[in-house]
């Protein structure tokens, strides 16, 4: 039977407690959410979604076609401005999708003939544009530049390092400085993924490339995605003007895919202007995962001190993990369930953001229902 091999795999993550499903969320949820990456309160601020609404009156629902046929738009180039500005760089190029931006750099900057070193705990979408790259991978230790280092001296050649700057399970940073002088040594190229930077580190929130001094460098590229921070949809590639005409030529998910949609820019857009107005929130989102981090540990549980704006608690079991999220939501609080195969490292997790726009009431009720229903 066609496709019976599925109902196997179905029964097999019944009995491992891995069972996904989709919970379609009302526009009014009365739960206190944590589980969004959301990290600036934005998606639903009024002058993001005006943003949104204006560049849909303006250009349409869809931008009609791929980005160099009809889908690149004044709108896009505008964005693709403010975001280089706004984060030191020479050039950026706007994606549909953060996965999709991940999936032209890597495979784009790893051609046939070179060598890709990612490390162990890098997203999914990092992982993917290795698998698609014609240059060989090998994958090393977490955040670890000496292991780096060493896998760089194996061979000559172009070479790149690939790694999460913000590694999206337990919120830790990436030692960005020490692998960009790995990558020097050996005359490699860094590519790094912004996503759960922007927005939170830096001067303003301008990333965590910008507060280690890598921003505008010849030797660096910068992914960065428009749906956390900034509260919209859509990724970027940022950085030397030549690298990104490069991608224009040689990025497939660039060539082939639907240019992002206007009302997406007009949003990103709209959140660039207000981070640039008030800047105190990147601070305030870092003040939030610090606090919760502190009102879980005290509480007793196992939680990691977070980098960013991430706060991971880990679970005894992935059943357990489901189970305490459940108990979570039922007590009106939405809290991520992170576990196997979506944690690299296997071990079950409840993420938690730190948004800025939470108020020390809301921390408090959150750390008290956690604390509650824990296993």
């Amino acid at each position: 039977m066609a496709f019976g091999w599925i109902d196997e795999q179905a029964e097999l993550r019944r009995r491992a407690g891995l069972v996904r499903t989709l919970r379609p969320r009302p526009a009014d949820s009365p739960l206190l959410d944590l589980a969004s990456n959301d990290y600036l309160g934005l998606a639903r601020h009024p002058e993001v979604a005006e943003g949104a609404a204006e560049a849909a009156r303006t250009w349409g629902g869809g931008s009609t076609g791929s980005r160099l046929v009809t889908g690149t738009t004044e709108l896009h180039t505008e964005l693709e401005r403010e975001l280089a500005g706004f984060c030191g760089f020479e050039a950026a190029l706007v994606f549909s999708s953060g996965y999709a931006a991940n999936l032209a750099a890597v495979t784009a900057l790893g051609p046939h003939g070179s060598l890709i070193v990612s490390d162990a705990l890098n997203h999914a979408s990092l992982i993917d544009g290795c698998r698609l790259a014609r240059g060989s991978t090998q994958v090393v230790g977490h955040a670890d530049p000496d292991a780096v280092r060493k896998a760089l001296g194996t061979r000559e050649g172009p070479a790149l390092v690939v790694s999460d700057t913000v590694f999206s399970v337990d919120g830790d940073a990436a030692p960005l400085a020490a692998l960009a002088e790995a990558c020097r040594e050996h005359g490699a190229g860094l590519l790094v993924d912004d996503a759960h930077g922007l927005g939170v580190i830096g001067d303003g929130g301008r990333g965590a490339p910008y507060a280690a001094r890598l921003a505008g460098a010849d030797d660096v590229v910068v992914t960065v995605t428009l749906s956390k921070s900034l509260g919209s949809q859509g990724g970027a590639v940022l950085g030397p003007a030549r690298v990104i005409d490069h991608l224009v030529n040689a990025a497939r998910t660039f060539i082939f895919d639907t240019g992002l949609a206007p009302a997406a820019a007009g949003a990103a857009l709209a959140a660039l202007g207000l981070l640039r107005r008030e800047p105190a929130r990147a601070a305030r989102a870092r003040e939030v995962a610090a606090e919760l981090h502190a009102r879980l540990t005290a509480a007793g549980l196992s939680a990691v001190r977070p980098d960013a704006a991430v706060v991971s608690v880990r679970a005894p079991s992935p059943e357990e993990a489901v189970r305490w999220a459940a108990d979570c939501r039922s007590a009106g609080l939405a809290v991520g369930c992170f576990r196997p195969p979506s944690v690299p490292d296997g071990v079950s997790r409840l993420r938690l953001t730190a948004r800025a726009d939470l108020s020390g009431a809301e921390i408090e009720r959150a750390v008290r229902v956690i604390g509650e229903t824990r296993p």
